[in-house]
């Protein structure tokens, strides 16, 4: 399904034909090869003092079964109910501390979802889908990953190609067939001071 963003002034196709869709082709797994092109989009990635500090756990049906049910496992039911027809699922972490000293990163949270929104623009690029989830069980998916204390898990993101909103239970595909919203300009960017409507 295509739904690029309706914006005041044009943006990149890549970037306004990135959303969320939950509707999955379970039939179509991703290559290894678009798996890594996602990776190394998201390897470069900026981020403070280049420090990288964002690792992706990535489980592929296809190619690791067991590791992509640890990771559906790890899902609230909700995002279980669509998630499982995706081919693959990532765990998103981000190192709180940083490489050079040890000392705390606080930069890493935000570092990491550039890496992400990397991902997901090279997902679109690639004819692909994401959808990032915050809807997932962390100490679960801490412990069946062994993910170090140190690492904060962010997000898992589900990859794939978009399918059908019909497959989709009748809430869910109202949400997936309904137009893409944002709040106006004005309201979330200021012009020299807080408050101040850019337009």
């Amino acid at each position: 399904m295509h739904k690029p963003a309706i914006t005041q002034t044009t943006i990149h196709d890549v970037l306004a034909n990135r959303w969320s869709p939950r509707a999955y082709d379970a039939n179509k797994p991703v290559s290894q090869t678009q798996i890594i092109s996602l990776l190394e989009a998201a390897r470069w990635a900026p981020s403070c003092f280049g420090d990288q500090p964002w690792r992706f756990v990535v489980c592929d049906k296809t190619t690791n079964p067991d590791a992509w049910k640890k990771a559906l496992d790890c899902l609230v039911p909700g995002n279980q109910t669509w998630a499982q027809h995706a081919p693959v699922l990532l765990l998103i972490c981000a190192n709180t501390l940083f490489g050079h000293n040890q000392k705390p990163n606080r930069w890493a949270p935000y570092d990491t979802g550039a890496a992400t929104e990397n991902l997901c623009l090279q997902a679109t690029a690639l004819g692909l889908a994401a959808h990032q989830m915050g809807g997932f069980d962390v100490a679960k998916a801490q412990t069946a990953f062994a993910v170090p204390e140190q690492f904060t898990l962010m997000s898992m993101v589900t990859i794939g190609y978009a399918g059908s909103a019909d497959s989709l239970p009748e809430d869910l595909r109202e949400r997936e067939l309904a137009p893409r919203e944002r709040r106006p300009l004005g309201e979330l960017f200021f012009n020299g001071a807080w408050d101040k409507a850019i337009l």
